[in-house]
């Protein structure tokens, strides 16, 4: 260009080899010089070259330059901030050396021509920036600047000179005689050798620039990045008094730090250029992937590192694992030596994260931690049972309960449950088994109590919690407790059991299935609502009885015959009355009542008739259905008088049946009670037929007993009561009148009235007999029940019972009919057996044994007496064609004592009897094996199974104890045992 000045570019080797002295190679821009020696070049990123200026050439030259030849810039002929540059040639020296040049800024008003700088380029690198500089109007005179560049072979450096136009534009820039000295710089001081700096990412770096040399106070210590950066901050130390150190610290570098550093010192007299040193920042190693789990415990996790594959930089000089609960502020680092690694002591059912750590040399040299494993241990077995279960409120049927808080060192599982399992027993209905209910609930996590409800009162709960997790479950001891106790259930009504009379009624219940509690006593109303007898009134009033806790059992008294009674049974505890149970019951009829206080005398006689007095019966229960007015003939045998020790007659039998089968009685009259609303007389014998009966006129040669009955019919039930109301006796008068009119008859007619009378006699006697052993067994059960009236002897009974207390009153009653009353045979006391049945309510009418002995008395096997006992059993040994054999084969197998519903009812399991002596019971309704009771027939002298032999009854059996007593009409009871057993 045309108004730039020409940039030389000075290329000056120096072969120092055997040279001790300075050297004659540079560049003074003198003709003269050696052109090899001084080789520049202008460079081509400015704005103008320099010129070389030669005064000798230019005559005409301005005053203000000096004498020469050198390199010239006029500012005032360039723009401001121009530049103009050129370069010496590159060099690369082995040893120290000094680059010195001459420079000159002038302008004669004392502006500044412009800004001189030199650069040190190092193997062709960027620029940087200047490492010395000088502006301003510096005198007409030439100034000395050394450069004491410290960079070595193999490195290469270049060194630029720049010259920039300032703002006045004007004055002159020059330079001259640039040398390259092969001996230290005497006014710049030398750096040692800068070594490489490798530091870890994030640390400090430091740069020692140690120099050679003198410092002066002006000195200027810079840091330069290779790319231009620079950095000011320097800390110097002085060694001796021509050593010093500098240092360079930056901070937390970073990859991006990274790069070419210098030391650079800066004067007016000249710069020292240290070499470039590297720093080398490494980034610490991170594994890329997470561990790999391997196995894991309830305390431990197996990991494998997997640090195959790494971020940053080697070599690794250390393994570590960083570890930390996902809830925890906390982490732990264990130092690792192997691939795989075995983590102890951890928490049950916790979230780890698991990193590994990687570390390099240096300080700083651990990486971020990779990415972490995040795993879960498993859960342990819990440590211990809950503890500490207590009740804090009990009641009737509910039960809350409390334990102690739960804690994860309890469960060592978030995932645990709380179970908690109760039993009790519930006694079996009607002597069942008994059964237990047991329930296991789920209670809520992190709850310590729970309300058990629906509980059954007064009863023994037995609790159990239940601590439970994946791994284990652990069961507390079980802890009871008992319910308060409530008002009692209902007794269930199917339980009352009872057997009407007709003026009483046993009943008999069973404790209630829920009892809720101790049962202190029952109490038992009782109310008459219906009757069929119209003059009792109903309702009556009610009544109340309290029995104790151990009596499940009522004898009510005093009833009206033909009642039906409301009865309610209800049991209490310390809580209340129950429920009630409620049932009708209705007593039997009785026989109607006749209101003759004595035999009354007839109203008038003749031979054929006899009148009496009829008085309407009073109906007890029922109202009177029919009379029947009874004739009997009276035999020699011994006649009872006695009042009311009469029989009745049931079966209803006219004059000529009773002429045909013998029998002494007949009806001659059944009248209907519409008939006789008051006492009318009535003759006996007229002649008359009275409802299909032929009232047949009395024989006068007989005798004969005149009774009066009166029958009830309520409900396919009957009731029959009787009274001789009259005797009429033979005539005798007439018994001679016949006499003689019979010797007058002639012989053969006596004769065959005697032949035919025979043959009639055998007939009917041969009929009888039939109809005794096959229709009298079957009458008996058919006949209904009849009734006596015994004032004296009930009069007396019922005198004995008002003497007792209110309640045990009906108790003593039946024990007392019972004592009062005899069991034998329809011959032997028939009054008293008639009694007994019309009040067991209408019960058939039996001795006290049904069934025959299987010893076939005197027939295969005759009675023995005891005292002949052995006797017979040696002669029975003896014998060849009667013996032992014979009389087994008479035994019966089987012993129903031996079945366990029946073995509670007995005092001795050891006891058995043969079936076929065996007492049964009439069977209750819906209980098949109500017929047992462990009782035996005994035969008798003179009869089979006269005696009943029984062990005394328990409280369960006392019950079906009376029932075998009243089936059987027993009338006397023997102990032969102690009160006490």
């Amino acid at each position: 260009m045309n108004t730039c000045a020409i940039l030389l570019l000075l290329s000056v080797q120096i072969y120092a080899d055997g040279i001790e002295g300075p050297t004659a190679a540079g560049c003074t821009f003198e003709e003269d010089s050696d052109p090899n020696l001084c080789d520049f070049t202008q460079g081509e990123d400015d704005d103008f070259d320099w010129t070389l200026f030669r005064t000798y050439s230019a005559p005409s030259s301005s005053f203000d330059l000096l004498k020469g030849s050198y390199m010239l810039v006029n500012s005032s002929q360039h723009a401001a901030g121009h530049r103009a540059q050129f370069l010496l040639q590159t060099l690369s020296e082995n040893d120290t050396h000094c680059v010195q040049f001459s420079y000159f800024l002038y302008s004669r008003d004392g502006h500044s021509p412009g800004v001189l700088r030199a650069y040190v380029r190092v193997n062709g690198g960027p620029l940087g920036n200047p490492v010395w500089n000088a502006s301003g109007s510096h005198g007409k005179q030439w100034h000395q600047v050394e450069l004491a560049v410290s960079t070595f072979w193999p490195n290469e450096y270049q060194v630029l000179i720049e010259a920039t136009v300032s703002r006045e534009r004007r004055g002159y820039i020059a330079v001259d005689d640039i040398m390259v000295l092969n001996y230290p710089c005497y006014k710049a001081p030398h750096f040692s050798r800068l070594g490489d700096e490798e530091i870890n990412a994030g640390q400090n770096a430091s740069f020692q620039c140690v120099a050679a040399g003198r410092a002066s106070e002006a000195e200027k210590f810079l840091l330069e990045r290779h790319n231009g950066d620079l950095l000011t901050m320097a800390a110097v130390k002085h060694l001796s008094h021509r050593r010093f150190i500098v240092s360079f610290q930056l901070d937390g570098v970073q990859r991006s730090d990274q790069d070419l550093y210098r030391c650079v010192t800066q004067s007016p007299r000249g710069s020292g250029v240290s070499n470039f040193a590297e720093l080398v920042v490494k980034v610490p190693p991170s594994p890329i992937a997470p561990p790999q789990l391997l196995r894991a415990g309830s305390t431990y996790l197996i990991i494998q590192l997997n640090t195959n594959s790494i971020l940053g930089d080697g070599p690794i000089i250390r393994k570590e694992i960083e570890y930390r609960a996902s809830q925890s502020p906390w982490s732990e680092v264990h130092v690792v030596s192997m691939a795989t690694y075995k983590m102890w002591h951890l928490d049950p059912d916790t979230e780890y994260h698991m990193s590994v750590l990687l570390t390099r040399p240096g300080e700083g040299g651990t990486g971020p931690p990779g990415p972490p494993l995040v795993s879960r241990t498993k859960c342990a077995e819990p440590m211990r049972p809950l503890r500490g279960l207590v009740a804090s409120d009990v009641q009737s049927r509910q039960l809350s309960l409390q334990w102690e808080n739960l804690a994860f060192n309890l469960t060592r599982c978030h995932t645990y449950s709380v179970s908690l399992c109760y039993r009790y027993t519930m006694a079996g209905g009607g002597g069942g088994h008994n059964t237990t209910v047991r329930e296991c609930l789920a209670v809520e996590n992190n709850s310590s109590r729970f309300t058990l409800r629906d509980l059954p009162p007064y009863h023994g709960i037995h609790v159990r919690l239940s601590l439970a997790n994946p791994e284990g479950k652990k069961e507390g001891r079980e802890v009871s407790f008992q319910t308060e106790e409530d008002i009692p259930g209902g007794i269930a009504p199917e339980s009352l059991t009872f057997s009407p009379l007709d003026d009483m009624i046993f009943l008999k219940w069973e404790e209630p299935v829920e009892p809720n509690g101790l049962i202190t006593q029952y109490e038992i109303s009782y109310q008459s609502i219906e009757s069929s007898d119209p003059s009792i009134n109903v309702p009556g009033p009610r009544r109340t009885v309290s029995k104790l806790r151990n009596e499940t059992y009522h004898m009510f008294s005093n009833l009206h015959p033909g009642t039906t009674y409301l009865i309610s049974v209800r049991a209490r505890t310390a809580k209340g009355f129950g429920q009630t149970a409620l049932t009708e019951i209705t007593t039997n009829i009785s026989a109607p009542t006749f209101d003759y206080g004595d035999m009354p005398s007839p109203l008038g006689e003749t031979e054929s008739t006899i009148t009496v007095l009829l008085r309407p019966a009073q109906g007890r229960g029922a109202p009177v259905s029919t009379y029947q007015v009874v004739v009997e003939e009276e035999t020699v045998k011994k006649v009872k008088r006695e009042l009311g020790l009469q029989e009745c007659f049931p079966l209803p039998m006219s004059h000529g049946e009773a002429q045909a089968r013998g029998t002494p009685h007949y009806y001659t009259a059944e009248l209907p009670p519409s008939s006789l609303p008051e006492a009318s007389p009535f003759t006996v014998g007229d002649n008359h037929t009275y409802n299909g009966y032929w009232n047949s006129p009395l024989d006068p040669r007989k005798s004969y007993l005149v009774y009066f009955q009166a029958m009830s019919n309520f409900k396919g039930e009957s009731r029959i009561n009787c009274i001789r109301i009259a005797r009429k006796a033979a005539c005798r008068d007439h018994r001679k009148a016949l006499e003689v009119s019979q010797h007058s008859e002639e012989m053969g007619l006596i004769l065959g009235v005697c032949a035919g009378g025979l043959v009639v006699l055998i007939l009917l006697l041969g009929a009888v007999i039939i109809i005794i052993k096959k229709g009298k067994p079957g009458n008996m059960n058919k006949t209904p029940i009849t009734y006596r009236q015994e004032k004296s002897h009930m009069g007396s009974l019922e005198r004995s019972f008002t003497d007792q207390s209110t309640l045990q009153e009906d108790e003593r009653l039946a024990l007392s009919f019972m004592d009062a009353h005899t069991c034998g045979t329809r011959s032997d006391a028939r009054s008293s057996v008639n009694e007994a049945s019309s009040l067991l309510g209408g019960s058939p009418r039996h001795q006290c044994g049904r069934k025959g002995s299987p010893y076939h008395t005197g027939q295969l096997h005759p009675a023995v007496r005891v005292a002949d006992l052995l006797q017979h059993i040696n002669q029975m040994k003896t014998a060849e064609g009667y013996g032992f054999k014979q009389e087994y084969e008479s035994f019966f197998d089987g012993w129903d004592c031996t079945k366990k519903k029946d073995k509670t009812k007995g005092r001795c399991d050891t006891l058995l009897g043969y079936d076929r002596h065996r007492v049964k019971l009439h069977p209750l309704l819906g209980d098949p094996n109500s017929d047992y009771i462990n009782a035996n027939y005994i035969d008798g002298y003179h009869r089979s199974n006269h005696f009943i032999a029984t062990q005394g009854p328990k409280q369960e059996t006392l019950y079906d104890f009376w029932r075998m007593v009243w089936q059987e009409n027993c009338f006397s009871i023997v102990m032969i045992t102690k009160l006490v057993e």
